[in-house]
């Protein structure tokens, strides 16, 4: 090599050295802050976020080492979400992850620019996040529990355990999209099971009390509630009026069992959670949430408390006892 070509080479080498790193290198040492947005609180559904742990964990991601976690908790107070959304939108956090519905609707109305997990949502499309399950289109894209047919299964449940099953109050939350599926299916599978329904909308927290008044003059069996924004912070309340009406409860989600209620069977909430680490990693990757399909639940569990069938002077059958995946005593 002449002097000349030496000279070229080492200034073309200083240039490239002083070149501006593409956007890549310049992320590479950058570690992704995720939000985490909930109406409730860390302890109330705390197996949900271990479930997220642990997905992270399976990822390879370490909380506090290559990733941070901003979390943001509503304690119970609806009316704080939107402020808690805003200020993870002025974090610029990477990623928002939200622990159910009304997480998600304030999320949405924050953002339209930072992609948005969903822990899990009833019905994302009638509930205006993504267009289709199979292409989002838009920042939002998650979980889905959209199974209507299993308010008719959870029917089938109260009947093994109350042979005697003639009459079954519903709650439910008319405005609450999968609402109207759910009731569908329920009542179909009442038809088959010989069991009259009776259907209490239920709009607003107040009216829970009065709901169980309504069922109890209705001379009704058990009670079956549908998921409802409304339900969900008001768990234990809805579990202790159930034993006091001495009326037997079939739930949706695992944490109203946790909280007192008689049982559940639905999708595993832990396990929604640690699905939703897997969205987190592609959209960390540059995967846009438009085209990541919503995914359905895939594992389901029965739970049952027995503390809470003594209560009720209820003898739990050993076949339901034997496909229980959790006993609470």
């Amino acid at each position: 090599m002449t002097r000349v070509e030496r000279r070229g080479f080492i200034v073309g080498t200083l240039s490239l050295l002083a070149a501006p790193l593409a956007p890549e290198a310049q992320q590479a040492g950058k570690v992704p802050r995720i939000g985490f947005l909930g109406v409730t609180s860390l302890s109330t559904i705390s197996a949900r976020i271990a479930g997220f742990r642990q997905g992270l964990r399976e990822l390879g991601y370490v909380e506090g080492s290559n990733v941070v976690i901003e979390y943001r908790w509503a304690e119970g107070k609806a009316e704080r979400l939107p402020d808690l959304a805003d200020e993870l939108v002025r974090l610029k956090v990477d990623v928002i992850v939200t622990g159910g519905p009304a997480d998600t609707r304030a999320a949405q109305k924050a953002t339209a620019a930072i992609p948005i997990v969903m822990g899990f949502d009833n019905d994302p499309v009638g509930s205006g996040f993504v267009a289709s399950l199979g292409r989002p289109g838009g920042n939002i894209t998650g979980l889905s529990t959209l199974s209507p047919e299993l308010s008719g299964k959870r029917l089938q449940l109260l009947k093994e355990v109350i042979p005697g099953l003639s009459r079954v109050a519903v709650f439910g939350t008319s405005i609450q999209p999968g609402n109207t599926q759910s009731l569908r299916e329920t009542e179909l599978a009442a038809k088959e099971l010989g069991i009259q329904l009776q259907y209490v909308d239920i709009l607003d927290p107040k009216d829970i009390e009065t709901a169980f008044r309504t069922a109890g003059s209705g001379r009704t069996d058990a009670v079956l509630v549908l998921q409802s924004p409304v339900f969900n912070p008001r768990r234990a309340q809805l579990a202790d009026l159930a034993i006091k009406s001495r009326l037997p409860g079939v739930y949706a989600q695992p944490e109203y069992v946790e909280s007192g209620g008689l049982m559940t069977y639905g999708p595993s909430m832990a396990d929604l959670f640690r699905r939703a680490a897997t969205y987190v990693d592609k959209i960390l990757k540059g995967a846009k949430p438009a085209d990541l399909p919503v995914e359905q639940p895939t594992k389901f569990e029965l739970v049952i408390n027995l503390k809470t069938a003594k209560a009720l002077g209820l003898t739990i059958p050993p076949a339901v006892l034997a496909r229980a995946d959790k006993l609470i005593r």
